[in-house]
């Protein structure tokens, strides 16, 4: 079996017997491992390898097994997660450890089963997936990064929907990656709600020389750019009307006429469209071309908010606490088993955006290695509350949307452009928002 397509295991265990009793079953289940009996020895390689798994003795003969941790920890970005085995007079020390981020502790004399179902459940959720970085470790996402290979190979048009901040890019990205004949192939990314209506046919199909004051030059547009690539349109729900037909006519015919050009330029790309809204609803209430909607959704992928795929709560939380810890300073940071609570009872209305935000400030602000749930609220915010829970799911929602929106506001000391920019959506959007919803606000 090929260490390359299989999670590699990292055992650091001084003990002979349990070391070969371990290695033996690891090897019946079909596992790749590498064993180490000293801490030193097993930090060179950690420290070089991919393991997608550690299992430590808390007890070893040179470095104690959670100082080793400690150490790496400190010394690198980003880690494998950990099972400490110990005996019952250390439990204190690996509860320790788990605070600081261990994955789990076993306790000797341990069930052998027992600690297998962890090394599968954990090795499944870290090991790498083909073609990238991993979209979560939910189910939901797994099962979403099982369908990309085939879709990248046979699918020219995709449209991806789901809320804001879910990582809609994210899975265009990850699409783009796998589809991509080679490395020169661009990926352009364009966000429709931030483009000015009157520029945006100039914008989309490029212009020539002379087409309208100030054109002093001929300019390639966002199609033209993206050939041989990835065309990512995102808000796609807010292209103008005078638009869309525009649009439609690109992608059936895959050429297009730059502004005040007369030959068509044929292109040879992939389209990959999103929207936080419901476009068929859209449709039915005619603020959208039906036959551009039948055209951008022959595949449709819906992206799940974060508080459906509860197990990727945490794990983004840490990938974001290393990042701006070392970003920002200040040593690596961890989240209190409260703050862990707090995590995943919220419902993150702004999904990984608004994680990511509210992870990236406490960095910022707090000084403390270990961050509690208070860390994440100040000036001017307030912990949450969830309203009443009186069956009404809608009313819930639209609860926590606002909430989120006041305290973005909050944060961009209410200045709109930036507060849309924050929450990645268009300013017109949530002026759309902030009327529904009933939040003051003034133009900026």
């Amino acid at each position: 079996m090929s260490r390359q397509a299989t999670p590699v295991i990292c055992l650091v265990e001084d003990d002979p017997i349990m070391g070969e009793s371990l290695c033996d079953r690891f090897q019946l289940e079909g596992m790749a491992f590498d064993w180490h009996q000293t801490a030193a020895g097993a930090m060179v390689a950690i420290s070089s390898h991919p393991y997608a798994l550690v299992i430590s003795d808390i007890r070893l003969p040179d470095i104690e097994g959670g100082e080793m941790y400690l150490q790496l920890r400190a010394a690198h970005r980003a880690l494998p997660p950990f099972i400490f085995i110990t005996g019952y007079g250390a439990i204190d020390r690996a509860v320790e450890l788990l605070k600081a981020g261990a994955a789990d502790y076993i306790t000797k004399p341990f069930d052998l089963e027992q600690l297998i179902e962890k090394v599968k459940s954990l090795t499944s959720a870290f090991a790498p997936p083909a073609g990238g970085q991993k979209l979560g470790v939910s189910q939901a996402m797994r099962k979403i990064e099982d369908m990309l290979p085939r879709l990248a190979q046979h699918a020219s048009t995709i449209l991806i929907s789901g809320e804001s901040g879910v990582g809609k890019e994210h899975v265009a990205q990850a699409l783009d990656r796998l589809a991509r004949k080679s490395e020169k192939c661009p990926f352009v990314p364009v966000n429709c709600g931030a483009v000015t209506e009157s520029l945006f046919e100039a914008e989309l199909f490029g212009y020539e020389k002379g087409a309208f004051t100030g054109a002093a030059r001929t300019k390639k547009g966002f199609f033209e750019q993206a050939d041989c690539g990835t065309l990512f349109l995102d808000e796609i729900s807010e292209l103008p009307a005078s638009m869309q037909v525009k649009l439609l006519r690109a992608i059936q015919e895959r050429r297009i006429v730059r502004v005040g050009g007369e030959t068509p330029i044929a292109l040879d790309l992939r389209l990959y469209c999103a929207t936080n809204r419901d476009l068929k609803e859209m449709v039915e209430l005619g603020q959208f071309r039906e036959d551009l909607f039948y055209r951008i959704n022959v595949i449709q992928l819906r992206i799940p908010p974060l508080r459906e795929r509860k197990e990727d709560i945490l794990w983004f939380a840490r990938i974001f606490l290393d990042e701006f810890s070392a970003k920002h300073g200040g040593g690596r940071r961890a989240l209190s088993q409260r703050a862990e609570q707090a995590f995943l009872e919220y419902p993150w209305p702004g999904n990984i955006r608004e994680l990511r935000h509210a992870i990236e400030r406490s960095c910022i602000v707090s000084t403390d290695t270990t961050l509690g749930p208070e860390a994440f609220f100040g000036d001017g915010l307030t912990p949450w509350t969830p309203p009443a829970a009186d069956g009404n799911l809608s009313a819930y929602l639209q609860e926590c949307e606002r909430k989120y929106i006041e305290q973005a506001l909050v944060l961009n000391k209410n200045h709109i452009a930036h507060t849309a920019e924050s929450l990645g959506i268009s300013r017109k959007n949530l002026w759309e928002k902030m009327r529904k919803l009933g939040i003051a606000g003034e133009q900026g």
